[in-house]
């Protein structure tokens, strides 16, 4: 599809004074940020992305739903500290250790502080757990900046940040190829892994090259802004015609690079010109593992008579984590190629409810 005008009308993000998403989310904070050994929960990031858009008075019938789907914390298995945490870095058995550790660590400094501190430290490993710890971090920066901080909100940064730390996984060696002049050639230019049939891990070790993108260095925070907004807006839009190829994974492309984007605010500016690399990143490697061959166009005027509020509603009754999590980022962007990208992501993913 083409560029289009962005729409000026925003989804409901009224504050929650219900008290839902606390509740939720003590409800999940006994649950482990993973199943069946690898698979990720996701309930933390779409509960935030419903009470957020207007739809807390399903939150509890969502999670109701989703309980199959929850393990309990796994065992301790070795404590972090401030001594031994490279060498726990990673290390997926150390997850609870993880947790305890960022609970403490949250406990006794401001959390913005100990963000600054490990964002650094733990963007080399974006791609770590299919990208799923730093949205969750993300969503969990958003509740911060935007509402009262408390105890479990706090709380659901302290297990984020643990998710990552224990996921963390640099991506292989990657050369830089031609610079592209913008994200949606960028993206366009991102040659597919060659065997497409083994899960992310096996799809991420395949990865060689990526484009050049942005073509020169990020001058600054502001122009560091301005280029994720651009990626998050191109990966997006590209949904629309090429999410068909995977329908969840392909969500990724730009819920990850949106989850740095709203982490931004909450970090020193010196830090967000770094962040844009590793978005680039994580966004051209879910590129590569999953895009199908050819695009499939979508008509004229796919979803042109449903409102952000109206297209959030779909999603939410749709039921689907990643369904809801994406279109929450297309809401973000809010021109009309990413309400149909979002609605396009309601019609491809099974429901959930």
């Amino acid at each position: 599809m083409n560029e289009t005008t962005p729409r000026t009308v925003p989804a409901t993000t009224a504050p929650d004074t219900s008290g839902t998403l606390d509740e939720a989310l003590e409800r999940l904070h006994s649950s482990g940020p993973e199943r069946d050994g690898w698979l990720s929960n996701h309930a933390p990031m779409a509960v935030e992305a419903l009470v957020r858009r207007g739809q807390a008075s399903g939150v509890h019938r969502w999670l109701d739903h989703y309980r199959a789907k929850l393990e309990d914390m796994p065992d301790r298995f070795a404590e972090v500290t401030p001594v031994n945490w490279q060498e726990a870095l990673g290390d997926p058995r150390r997850i609870a250790d993880w947790a305890a550790y960022f609970e403490r660590e949250t406990a006794d400094r401001p959390w913005r502080d100990v963000l600054a501190e490990w964002w650094p430290r733990l963007l080399p490993g974006i791609a770590g757990g299919s990208t799923h710890p730093v949205i969750r971090v993300g969503h969990g920066v958003r509740t911060l900046l935007t509402s009262e901080e408390n105890g479990p909100r706090v709380k659901e940064l302290a297990h984020a940040l643990g998710y990552w730390a224990a996921r963390h996984q640099p991506l292989p060696p990657l050369t830089s190829l031609a610079p592209a002049p913008s994200a949606g050639d960028a993206l366009a230019a991102v040659a597919r892994v060659p065997d497409q049939s083994g899960g992310i891990r096996a799809r991420l070790a395949q990865l060689t090259s990526f484009p050049q993108w942005p073509g020169l260095p990020v001058a600054g925070a502001d122009e560091a802004r301005d280029r994720l907004e651009e990626l998050v807006r191109a990966a997006t839009h590209r949904y629309a015609e090429y999410g068909h190829g995977a329908p969840v994974m392909l969500v990724h492309a730009a819920t990850a690079p949106n989850a740095v984007l709203r982490t931004l605010p909450a970090l020193p500016r010196e830090l967000w010109a770094p962040s844009v690399g590793a978005a680039w990143a994580a966004s051209a490697a879910v590129t590569a593992a999953y895009s199908p061959a050819g695009p499939v166009a979508l008509p004229a005027g796919y979803a042109a008579s449903l409102s952000a509020d109206e297209v959030f509603a779909r999603a939410a009754a749709h039921g689907d984590d990643h369904t809801i999590k994406f279109t929450d980022t297309a809401l973000d962007v809010g021109d009309a190629t990413a309400l149909a990208a979002a609605l396009r992501s309601v019609e491809l993913n099974p429901p959930a409810l």
